[in-house]
């Protein structure tokens, strides 16, 4: 069952914090979600305590900084310390960071907050960054389209070019336009039973769209092996070689599998690394040998569960995910 009350949360956060003890190399996705349910039962003092614990690490050892200061500014902004959260949103706009997720979380957080010229101003600052002309949209960066029409809604805005993709980009039986209309919030304390019944029907559909995104909270991922990696674990367990061969021909697979679930329209993809000492211990847990080719799937499952797993397809300027030092486009983004 999901927590439902504030014990219920803090329960959940010992959880986590307990699980990231046990597992140093998955500390930070673990303790970000712990620091969500302090935050969901109210004790936002100990959240803030985490979010900085982890930004007083090693800076090698901290995975997505700038997505804990931005959850850092949510934070404190929602308990009296609107000044410091300010001071944080600020600095992560002249930072530039180059993933979607903290400028997320801090345009929501100047939209919850009515800053709306603020807002509208980190969604289109991420996606001039973030978004090359002529590429596909990121599964992660789609979140910013949407989020800036519905900043553009409220202000009353017509519709540019990334409103018209945000609305293309949207599956839900009712439109993004309808979705977003300001002027919903009359409808709900309206008498009429049609203006109720079509107010109920678009709920639905946010909420079919908010399920949809639950269900899939990490990405589908497939599982990489660097070179140095792959040897070790060929010559530990040679019964997988069938399911890799070498290292050309686990790089080529990988690359199809992940264009083949792209062309299906399943969305959310990512690559995650696999190292032998993890799977080893993975395969322990589970009581299963790694020999087994059926453990390597559900390796690459729990990998992506914490956090582990980089969004694909990659921009095709930016270093490709096989290592080889060369841009996406130039190794495995032809075609």
């Amino acid at each position: 069952m999901r927590p439902d009350t504030p014990a219920d949360h803090i329960t959940e956060a010992e959880r986590l914090l307990r699980t990231a003890a046990q597992y140093p190399e998955d500390h930070e996705p673990l303790i970000l979600q712990a620091a969500a349910h302090l935050e969901l039962a109210g004790d936002r003092a100990r959240a803030s305590t985490l979010y900085d614990d982890l930004l007083a690490a090693p800076e090698s050892t901290v995975d997505n900084p700038y997505l804990i200061k931005a959850l850092k500014a949510a934070n404190l902004w929602e308990y009296g310390h609107e000044a410091e959260a300010r001071a944080i949103i600020d600095g992560l706009r002249t930072a530039g960071p180059l993933n979607a997720a903290p400028w997320q979380v801090a345009a929501e957080t100047l939209e919850a907050h009515d800053e709306l010229e603020s807002a509208h101003d980190f969604f289109s600052t991420a996606l001039t960054l973030l978004l090359a002309p002529g590429e596909e949209v990121p599964y992660a960066t789609q979140s910013l389209l949407t989020g800036r029409h519905r900043v553009r809604r409220l202000m009353g805005l017509d519709h540019d070019a990334w409103d018209e993709l945000a609305g293309d980009l949207h599956t839900a039986p009712v439109p993004l336009d309808e979705l977003h209309d300001p002027k919903r919030l009359w409808s709900l304390g309206s008498s009429d039973p049609v203006e109720l019944k079509a107010e109920i029907a678009r709920l639905r559909a946010e909420l079919g769209t908010y399920r949809t995104a639950l269900s899939r909270p990490f990405p589908v991922a497939v599982l990489h092996w660097p070179e140095q990696e792959l040897q070790e674990l060929l010559a530990a367990y040679p019964e997988l070689t069938e399911e890799y061969v070498d290292r050309e021909t686990h790089l080529s697979r990988l690359e199809a599998s992940l264009r083949d679930l792209h062309t299906t329209g399943t969305p959310n993809l990512g690559i995650v690394t696999g190292t032998v000492p993890s799977y080893e211990a993975f395969a322990a847990s589970e009581a299963t040998s790694p020999a087994d080719p059926g453990l390597l799937p559900q390796y690459a499952t729990t990998l992506a569960a914490r956090g582990r797993a980089t969004p694909w397809p990659p921009s095709r300027t930016a270093a490709c995910w096989c290592g080889s030092g060369e841009t996406y486009g130039a190794c495995h983004g032809v075609g």
